[in-house]
C-alpha cells in the first residue's frame, strides 16, 4: 500500500482537462427519480421525450393575412373574393377555389385548397374582396403540418439539461412528470489549522471557511447535492477519518493542503486509501496545485443502484479564487457526468480587450475581468486583484480572461479568450 504522496505529474491545462474529460465520459449516474415538470428545472432528464403527435399538427400560418392560392396571385395586381376568416384556435372549415381568399391569423390553420399566405401589409379590402400587392409562391408563410417534428420522434434525449426550452418541449406534448437523474452527492472537505467555521470569531491568524460555501453554492449549481464535512485540522489520524467519511459521496472535493508545504497533507492522506494519481498540478494560474485522482470504493462505498468500481476526488487548491476556478475547470465536467449530463468540451468565448495586459509567460491564466459593452460590441477589461486569495475581486468580475502561456504582453483592442463566471 502507498504510504507516501504522490510524485510530482503537472500537466500543461490542456492535458489535464482531456484527462478529467476522459475519465468522466466513463461515468455514470447512479439512479433516477420521478418529479413534477417544474421541479425538474436544472436536472438532467434521464428518459426520451417523444412528440405526441405531428408539430404542428396542422398547416399553420405564421403571419396575419390572407390564406389564397399562389396561382391566383402569379399577376399583379389581384383581386380575390373573401370567403371567411380563420383565427388561431379555430376550425378550418373553409375550401378555396380558384379565385378565393380567405383572412387568416397567425398560428391559425390554413385552409383546405390554399398553399400560401399573404402578409396583410401587401393588401387592400373593400368589402368582401381584397387587392393583394405583391406576388407570393407556393409556401410561403405557411409551416407545413409535421415539419417540426412526426408523432414519435424523439424531441429531447436522456443527458439533456432541463432548461426553459426543454420545459417548453415536455410541456407542449403534455408531460406533467420528468424522469431525472438522482443528483450526485459531492463532499466538500476544506483542511487546514487556519480555517475556522463561518459563524466562529476568527483568531488574528485564522480564516473563516469560505470555500466549502462556495463549492457548495458551484455544486448546486452544476446539478449536484453538497455534503459539507467537518473542517480537517493538519492532523494526519483526523484527516484520514474525514477523507473515509468524504468517499461516502459519489466525489469527493477537498480545498487545501495540495502544495508544497511541511503540513499539506492531503497527498499524503489520500494515498493510503491506494489513491491513484492522474495530476497533481496543472500549468495554470490560478490552481496551479490542482491534484485529481481515484481510489478503489470501500464495502461502506454510498451507492443507490449499483455501486461505481472507483470513487474520484479532486484536491483544490486553498486560495478560494483558485478553489473557485478550479472546481469550474476540473470538477464541474465530473460532477455534471455523475448527474447523467453528456461530456461537452469547454469552450471560450472572444471579446475585444479594452486595456493592454501584461504578464509573466510559463502559465495558462484565468483571471477575474469584466465584460461590458452594448449588443455585438463586446471588450473585457482586467479587474486589479492582490492574486488568489482576492475574493473581493473575483466577486465584482463576470468572467476570466484566458491568457496563453506564451505571452507576455496583450495589446488593446486584440481580440482575446474569455471564460463566464
Amino acid at each position: 500500500m502507498p504510504s507516501g504522496p504522490a510524485p510530482a505529474n503537472v500537466l500543461s491545462f490542456e492535458d489535464a482537462r482531456h484527462v478529467v474529460e476522459e475519465h468522466a465520459s466513463h461515468l455514470r449516474p447512479q439512479g433516477k427519480e420521478l418529479v413534477e415538470i417544474l421541479d425538474s428545472v436544472g436536472r438532467i432528464l434521464a428518459e426520451p421525450v417523444l412528440a405526441d403527435r405531428n408539430f404542428p399538427p396542422f398547416p399553420r400560418a405564421t403571419r396575419d393575412g390572407y390564406a389564397v392560392r399562389a396561382a391566383d396571385v402569379a399577376n399583379m395586381p389581384a383581386t380575390l373574393q373573401i370567403v371567411g376568416e380563420i383565427k388561431a384556435g379555430s376550425e378550418a372549415t373553409i375550401k378555396l377555389e380558384a379565385g378565393q381568399a380567405a383572412a387568416i391569423m397567425t398560428g391559425a390553420p390554413v385552409p383546405s385548397g390554399a398553399d400560401a399566405v399573404v402578409m396583410v401589409e401587401y393588401t387592400s379590402r373593400k368589402d368582401d374582396r381584397v387587392e393583394i400587392a405583391k406576388g407570393i409562391s407556393a409556401g410561403d408563410n405557411i409551416v407545413p403540418s409535421a415539419a417540426e417534428a412526426k408523432r414519435g420522434e424523439r424531441l429531447l434525449s436522456p443527458g439533456t439539461r432541463l432548461d426553459h426550452a426543454a420545459i417548453a418541449i415536455a410541456s407542449s406534448v403534455g408531460r406533467a412528470h420528468l424522469l431525472v437523474y438522482a443528483k450526485p452527492r459531492v463532499a466538500v472537505l476544506a483542511t487546514g489549522d487556519e480555517v475556522v467555521d463561518i459563524d466562529v470569531p476568527p483568531a488574528p491568524y485564522q480564516i473563516r471557511n469560505s470555500n466549502s460555501y462556495s463549492l457548495a453554492a458551484q455544486i448546486l449549481a452544476a446539478g449536484g447535492e453538497p455534503a459539507l464535512l467537518p473542517i480537517a485540522a493538519d492532523d494526519p489520524e483526523r484527516l484520514h477519518e474525514l477523507i473515509a467519511d468524504g468517499f461516502e459521496a459519489d466525489l469527493l472535493l477537498l480545498t487545501g493542503g495540495v502544495s508544497m508545504g511541511k503540513y499539506d497533507l492531503v497527498e499524503q492522506v489520500l494515498s493510503e486509501f491506494q489513491a491513484e494519481f492522474f495530476f497533481t498540478g496543472a500549468q495554470i494560474q490560478p490552481g496551479r496545485p490542482i491534484v485529481f485522482g481515484r481510489t478503489p470504493c470501500g464495502a461502506g462505498a454510498h451507492a443507490r443502484e449499483k455501486a461505481p468500481e472507483y470513487k474520484y476526488f479532486f484536491g483544490l487548491p486553498g486560495n478560494p479564487v483558485s478553489t473557485m476556478v478550479t472546481f469550474e475547470l476540473f470538477a464541474r465536467p465530473v460532477l455534471e457526468a455523475l448527474a447523467g449530463m453528456q461530456p461537452s468540451k469547454l469552450i471560450f468565448l472572444r471579446a475585444k480587450l479594452k486595456s493592454e495586459i501584461k504578464t509573466k509567460p510559463g502559465l495558462k491564466r484565468f483571471l477575474p475581468a469584466q465584460l461590458s459593452g452594448e449588443f455585438e460590441n463586446a471588450e473585457v477589461e482586467l479587474i486589479p486583484w492582490q492574486g488568489s486569495g482576492d475574493m473581493a475581486a473575483t466577486a465584482r468580475a463576470n468572467c476570466y480572461i484566458v491568457i496563453p502561456p506564451d505571452r507576455e504582453h496583450i495589446p488593446a483592442n486584440e481580440w482575446i479568450a474569455v471564460l463566464m463566471r
